[in-house]
């Protein structure tokens, strides 16, 4: 069975996880595609269950075999895609598939599937509240947030390239409407 996709996609700290985790433990005929990630795990992350986390040269070989349905040197040496055995695993159980993916990989996705995927963009509020949001993670050196605060900005110019954008201010009410969002998309043949 070929089931549906459903993309999600945002800058890092806009809450595209945190709604996907929800709708995913709302609608049981929704799955996660892990994608396969070069970065080291974070504290509390669990290989095949966040990511697949690999190597840059794995990573690399992979891209070689044409492994991959998605993937992008996302910074310089550090590679996130999407599997092609992730889509068919969750289509052989019968559900649908739910990307959480960077910006880059969610407009490729959507323009290899079209009319079978709904491309989801989860909108920040303010540039101002996604810089709180990634001081609050705790996660970035000062580093770091200049380079994703500047590449959320270059992100954000690509919303229009997605079927849907949801604007994250109170993440409840995301929730809600990227739920529905997902329902109307089930119900269309």
């Amino acid at each position: 069975m070929e089931g549906k996709l459903f993309i999600f996609s945002a800058p890092s700290g806009a809450g595209k996880t945190s709604i996907v985790k929800a709708l995913l433990s709302k609608m049981p005929q929704l799955e996660f595609s892990v994608s396969a990630a070069s970065r080291p795990m974070r504290p509390g992350e669990v290989d095949g269950v966040d990511y697949y986390f690999l190597s840059p040269e794995a990573f690399r070989e992979k891209i070689e075999q044409g492994e991959f349905l998605e993937w992008e040197e996302v910074y310089k040496g550090s590679y996130y895609g999407t599997l092609f055995s992730e889509v068919s695993r969750i289509w052989e159980k019968g559900h649908h598939v739910v990307f959480d993916v960077d910006v880059a990989g969610g407009v490729n996705i959507k323009k290899q599937f079209g009319d079978k995927a709904l491309a989801i963009f989860v909108m920040p509020p303010s540039l101002e509240e996604l810089e709180k949001r990634l001081v609050n993670r705790k996660t970035e050196t000062p580093e770091s947030l200049k380079k994703r605060l500047s590449k959320a900005e270059y992100e954000l110019s690509f919303s229009a390239e997605f079927d849907r954008i949801v604007i994250n201010d109170v993440l409840e009410t995301a929730i809600d409407e990227a739920e529905k969002l997902v329902l109307e998309f089930l119900q269309n043949p």
